[in-house]
C-alpha cells in the first residue's frame, strides 16, 4: 500500500506536467490517447475509492458481451469522454488519496474473494482474487500506463530504487515462478537489479523488460506477467 500511494502521487504529478496538445497524443495502447489513458486511470481510481462505485462499474461491465476487463475499461474511458484534461487531473487529485485508503482498508476476507470470470494469461486462464487485483494489478497498472504516457509525450519518467525498483522485483519474481526454468537476469536502469543463478544469460533496461511481459514486446522465456 506504501507502493500503491506513491504511485497514484507519481502518475498524478505526470498529469500535472502534460502541455496542453499532449492529451491528444496517441499511445502505445492501440485506440487510446493520452486523455483516454487517463480517464482509464481515473475510473479505477474511483473504483478503488468507492464500493458502490466499484460494484456500479462492474455490473455495467458484466452486462456487456465483450471480455470484462476490456468492457471494464471501455465504460471508464467513455464515461468520462466529456471531461477536459484539467477535470481530470483535478479529479484524479481528489479520489486517489481516498482510493490508496480504500484499498488499504479492505479486510482479509474480502481480499481472498475470486473475482468474477478469468483472466488469460500466457494462453491459459487462471482465477484471480480481489486482494491480488487490490495489492498488484491496480500499482502495475498505474506504473505502466505511467511509462506509456512518458513514451508517447517525451515527458520524464521519474524511477526510483525504493519505488519503481522493488515493483519490478515483485514483477521479477512472479515472472520467475510462472515460468519455472532456471536464468540469470541483469535489468538496468534506476530500477534494475541481478536475479537467478543458472540457465540463459538475460540482459534487458529494467523498464523495457516490464513492457516486454506486459505484451508490448516479445517477453522473455515466452512468458508474460500481467500488469
Amino acid at each position: 500500500m506504501r507502493l500503491a500511494k506513491t504511485e497514484y502521487e507519481r502518475f498524478l504529478a505526470l498529469l500535472e506536467g502534460l502541455a496542453p496538445e499532449d492529451w491528444a497524443t496517441p499511445t502505445g495502447c492501440p485506440g487510446w490517447d493520452v486523455r483516454a489513458m487517463a480517464a482509464h486511470l481515473l475510473g479505477m481510481a474511483e473504483m478503488s475509492a468507492s464500493m458502490r462505485e466499484s460494484m456500479r462499474q462492474v455490473k455495467l461491465a458484466q452486462s456487456r458481451d465483450g471480455v470484462f476487463i476490456d468492457e471494464l475499461t471501455a465504460l471508464q474511458v467513455g464515461e468520462r469522454a466529456t471531461m477536459t484534461p484539467a477535470q481530470i487531473v483535478a479529479r484524479y487529485a481528489e479520489v486517489s488519496p481516498r482510493a490508496a485508503k480504500a484499498r488499504r482498508r479492505t479486510p482479509w476476507f474480502v481480499r481472498g474473494r475470486k473475482m468474477p470470470g478469468t483472466q488469460s494469461v500466457n494462453g491459459r486462464d487462471e482465477a484471480w482474487t480481489l486482494g491480488f487485483l487490490s495489492d498488484v494489478i491496480m500499482t502495475r497498472d498505474p506504473w505502466m500506463h505511467r511509462v506509456d504516457i512518458s513514451r508517447a509525450t517525451g515527458a520524464p519518467l521519474v524511477l526510483t530504487a525504493d519505488h519503481d525498483g522493488v515493483l519490478v522485483d515483485d514483477v521479477v519474481r512472479e515472472w520467475a515462478a510462472r515460468h519455472g526454468r532456471p536464468f540469470t537476469l541483469r535489468l538496468t536502469g534506476p530500477a534494475g537489479g541481478t536475479w537467478g543463478e543458472g540457465g540463459p544469460e538475460l540482459e534487458f533496461d529494467a523498464v523495457e523488460f516490464c513492457r516486454a511481459l506486459s505484451g508490448r514486446g516479445t517477453a522473455p522465456l515466452d512468458t508474460e506477467v500481467p500488469f
